[in-house]
């Protein structure tokens, strides 16, 4: 049965190197909770903590009621799925399906039942025989999949599961991941480095930077709302302006630029804005308009083609920015434009972030 897991002010070293700083999480039952980060940003090292192949130097770990902070690996009842699989080359699909159960000392005829039932779960009923050198990177990712749910677990824990699969194979194996969590309401944690993956799949993400969480949320809310530069930069908002607030009138606010660009925002639809902030945008969130008006002032560079729009490589007094301008009129290098932020896809952040 699933349970709920709680991570509470864990800190951890390798030798002198802390990579894990007081960090706390809390996962609810049946939840996908995927670690997003960079390589070194702790995520691995959280689910090994989890996963009792290391010990914290601080903190508590709980698994429901059972703490887990100082209990053999071998006795926490986790689930583990692996990004280079971890079959047993020697056993057939069935047998790799039921080691866990004949571990546990699961009956003969409970273990077939249970494997049969499960490979008919992953479509792989008709290689219960076959051995796993003569399988295809998703048919072991499965066989993976389906030895780590077949010991009904109360948490399933994936590291980095889908990095040695084609592109195709990614989204179709993440589907099948996400459908069979829900099915069998397990709770779940998750690493991974690609956004995408971590976005399609859990109920919220993580996103890590030097042993620590900067942002926890939904998905959406994370696209769309980042708490600092770091996290909106991760997350896709490649623009990043220094504002400062001008006027505060009844409906609007005012901000410039520090070369007088101008634009009024609406806090309706933006949030709370302090005198000082950052606007932050995507390529698509700015548009590209000549001629007077309101806007960040640009100098535009090299123009590219993206099937959908052009995209400019635009010189502003807030350094470089990408803008996304319309396809029916191309403008030249070295157009003096106004860069004009589509409200709906911008973000407000603090401006010491």
């Amino acid at each position: 049965m699933a349970q709920p897991l709680s991570i509470r002010n864990v800190s951890a070293r390798y030798g002198a190197t802390t990579v894990l700083k007081d960090l706390s999480l809390e996962v609810a039952e049946g939840e996908l909770v995927s670690l997003l980060g960079a390589s070194g940003c702790g995520k691995t090292t959280t689910l090994r903590l989890v996963a009792g192949f290391l010990e914290p130097s601080a903190g508590e770990i709980r698994l429901g009621a059972r703490d887990l902070t100082r209990l053999p690996a071998h006795r926490r009842d986790i689930g583990l799925v692996f990004q280079n699989y971890a079959l047993f080359p020697h056993l057939d699909v069935a047998s790799n399906v039921s080691y866990g159960l004949k571990q546990r000392g699961v009956d003969k005829a409970e273990r077939e039942r249970r494997t049969s039932a499960m490979l008919e779960r992953v479509g792989l009923s008709a290689f219960a025989g076959r051995m796993p050198a003569a399988l295809s990177g998703g048919q072991k990712q499965r066989v993976a999949l389906a030895r780590a749910l077949v010991i009904e677990p109360p948490l399933l824990m994936f590291d980095e599961p889908l990095s040695n699969l084609d592109a195709k194979l990614r989204v179709d194996m993440r589907v099948e991941i996400r459908a069979l969590q829900r099915a069998n309401g397990t709770t779940a944690l998750y690493v991974t480095h690609d956004q995408e993956e971590a976005f399609s799949i859990s109920d919220r993400v993580a996103i890590m930077r030097d042993g620590r969480i900067l942002q926890l949320d939904r998905p959406e809310v994370l696209y769309s709302r980042p708490v600092d530069s770091f996290v909106a930069r991760f997350v896709g908002f490649e623009n990043l302006v220094p504002m400062t607030v001008h006027e505060r009138r009844e409906r609007d606010v005012v901000a410039r630029t520090a070369d007088g660009g101008t634009l009024r925002l609406d806090p309706e639809r933006l949030g709370a804005i302090p005198d000082r902030f950052v606007l932050a945008t995507r390529p698509e969130g700015l548009g590209v308009e000549t001629g007077e008006g309101e806007g960040l002032p640009a100098d535009l560079g090299l123009r590219t083609y993206l099937g959908r729009a052009y995209q400019y490589q635009c010189g502003t007094a807030a350094g470089p920015l990408l803008a996304n301008g319309a396809l029916d009129r191309p403008l030249e290098p070295g157009t003096r434009a106004r860069l004009v932020p589509r409200l709906e896809q911008c973000a407000i952040l603090p401006a010491s972030a």
